[in-house]
């Protein structure tokens, strides 16, 4: 059976499978003649298996090497400012991390909200809930006090992590029909805008435009077994979805 796999970096015009390999990570069965195009970022071959790691808009299981290599390099800030290597946060244990488009994002609140609905059965199963956001430590304190969110913050001031993951950036990712229904849904279940931190220096240096994921990581600097990267403002998985990969 062949493949055809292609991708703004790579394309790889044919792949012959062994037919008792039936599935791929993200896709199910794999039928004759199946095509898979620009979904996917990196596709890489280990003794007949193919891992195909997950962008825009789609969930499945990993990363690849490049991008977990660039992660190493990355560093976050806590509430109190102190630098911390983001691949420890899933160091000595499993996390699910999230990753809001800014600290006043409307849509954001209410991604953290319906995450720390869960968190208990995170806390059971051993799982660290972590909200990242590209920003400053004041906007990440102001974002716990006004949220009183029950997990992990911190601030990426440099949006350094999102640009290791290729988070999706751009006015046409971030007004759509579904994010303004879904902006519409977020303010009839009472949660705002906080057009203050929407309109700091960290935020509107860039546009307001970025935009997130989630993954589930660890234990292992270089364990991520789950990533799910946002199409457009709003875009929140199933949280069945993501407690299958951290908690099933």
């Amino acid at each position: 059976m062949a493949l055809s796999l292609s991708s703004s970096s790579s394309t790889i015009n044919s792949i012959t499978l062994q037919p008792k390999l039936k599935t791929i990570h993200g896709l199910g069965t794999v039928l004759p003649g199946y095509s898979v195009k620009s979904r996917f970022r990196s596709v890489s071959l280990r003794r007949n298996t193919v891992v195909v790691s997950a962008i825009t808009g789609a969930s499945g299981a990993g990363i690849g090497k490049d991008t977990a290599d660039l992660l190493k390099t990355v560093k976050v800030l806590d509430l109190s400012g102190n630098e911390i290597p983001i691949s420890d946060l899933w160091k000595d244990r499993m996390a699910v991390v999230a990753f809001a488009r800014h600290f006043g994002c409307v849509l954001c609140r209410k991604r953290a909200a319906y995450l720390a609905e869960k968190k208990d059965v995170m806390d059971a199963s051993g799982v660290a809930l972590v909200l990242i956001g590209p920003g400053s430590i004041d906007q990440a304190n102001t974002f716990v006090e006004q949220t009183k969110f029950k997990g992990e913050v911190y601030a990426d001031p440099n949006h350094a992590s999102y640009e290791a993951l290729e988070f999706v950036s751009g006015v046409s990712v971030t007004f759509t029909p579904k994010a303004a229904m879904k902006i519409m849904e977020s303010y009839m279940e009472g949660y705002r805008q906080d057009w203050k931190l929407s309109f700091m220096k960290d935020t509107v240096e860039r546009g307001g435009w970025q935009q997130g994921g989630i993954l589930v990581a660890g234990p292992g600097k270089d364990s991520i077994s789950y990533i799910r990267k946002d199409k457009e403002a709003g875009d929140d998985p199933p949280v069945e979805e993501i407690l299958k990969a951290c908690c099933a």
